[in-house]
């Protein structure tokens, strides 16, 4: 009796070791994300606990540490701009983090723990995320997860619209509207690496500054002043060779009278509105000028991969210099329990540079 009872002993021992086996094995393949279960205001973000991401054929899943807010986020909780067909449907379009699996195919060489940033259609809100290898860039080693994380949607958006769509050429005069935004900050510096001047405008004094500190040549106070005179100031009439402009609807004919003869305007958002009224066609005829739109979330895999690969070729470097010739502009952290705090204080306008979510607290980073 006294071995039976021992036998029974270690069964019930086995049988209770491997149900904890696999509660554990369930429980680490469980991640935290932020959801939307109904569009609507910073309230509706909920934090809860969803299955992570496995990486498919070519992929990687990232251990998130960080990422960045976007205006595309804002849009995407009030249900304005829903995920491309098949990409997750938690918000967040950039990371920063380390590589935590390879899915078969994988073939650049990545590793377990490797230091990553990532461009994203979606599913940055989380602690993890499976993504193309071909999106992934190493972060410089003299960079933060934080800081990195402010790099690839603003950074890679504003190389887009320079480089692939305007084909700025140096020497050229680059007005950057919302000068101090993540992409306005990443556009005054590139446009200097690429020998450009730029010139921007924004909303206050302090924003103005900022910029100027960045390498913007002039700033213009939309709040103040028509930025129109300013531009013909500054170029002694010509106008400006390129626009950047996320406003639309509401800047047109000041675009359009700021724009140099074969100039390209580039538009790439419409947070001034959608719906025009004049003259537009006429006037910007009578400029032989070029009306250029683009977005990025909804391009092909290709075409982000030969971006990332151009803008890791050409720019970033540049990020690790010494002393380093560009820096990613961090306004402010929140942590991922405060997301709507943070999506809050991006609607009131009142951020210089990237919003950053710490999904693994700076106290806690190993790395």
């Amino acid at each position: 009796m006294h071995h039976i009872l021992h036998t029974g002993r270690f069964l019930l021992g086995h049988t209770y070791q491997t149900a904890w086996n696999k509660c554990c094995s369930s429980f680490a393949k469980m991640m935290r994300a932020v959801c939307v279960d109904v569009p609507g205001g910073p309230e509706n973000l909920l934090l809860r606990t969803v299955p992570r991401p496995q990486p498919k054929d070519g992929e990687v899943l990232i251990k998130v540490h960080a990422t960045a807010l976007n205006r595309a986020d804002l849009l995407q909780r009030r249900g304005l701009y829903p995920p491309p067909p098949g990409e997750s449907d938690i918000i967040g379009l950039e990371v920063a983090g380390t590589v935590d699996t390879l899915g078969s195919g994988v073939k650049r060489g990545w590793k377990p723990d490797d230091r990553v940033m990532a461009l994203l259609c979606g599913g940055g809100y989380a602690e993890y995320v499976a993504v193309p290898e071909e999106l992934l860039i190493p972060i410089p080693p003299n960079l933060t997860h934080s800081q990195a994380a402010a790099i690839p949607e603003a950074w890679l958006t504003a190389f887009q619209l320079l480089v692939f769509i305007a084909q700025v050429k140096e020497g050229e005069v680059v007005l950057a509207h919302a000068g101090a935004s993540g992409v306005g900050t990443a556009a005054v510096q590139l446009v200097r690496l690429f020998g450009a001047v730029p010139i921007v405008t924004a909303g206050s004094p302090e924003k103005l500054k900022m910029t100027e500190n960045l390498g913007a040549a002039a700033g213009f106070n939309y709040k103040e002043e028509s930025f129109v005179q300013g531009v013909h100031n500054f170029t002694g009439g010509r106008g400006a060779n390129v626009i950047l402009d996320c406003i639309g609807g509401r800047n047109w004919e000041q675009n359009v009278s700021s724009l140099a003869t074969d100039g390209r305007w580039v538009l790439y958002g419409t947070m001034g509105g959608r719906t025009v009224e004049g003259d537009l066609l006429g006037k910007l005829l009578s400029k032989r000028g070029h009306l250029l739109t683009s977005l990025l979330r909804s391009r092909s895999l290709q075409y982000k991969a030969d971006l990332v690969e151009d803008f890791s070729r050409r720019v970033l470097p540049y990020f690790s210099d010494q002393p380093a010739s560009l820096r990613p502009v961090i306004d402010s952290t929140f942590n991922l329990e405060d997301i709507a705090e943070a999506h809050r204080h991006m609607e009131a306008n009142k951020n210089m540079g990237k919003i950053i979510i710490n999904v693994i607290p700076q106290n806690q980073e190993t790395q």
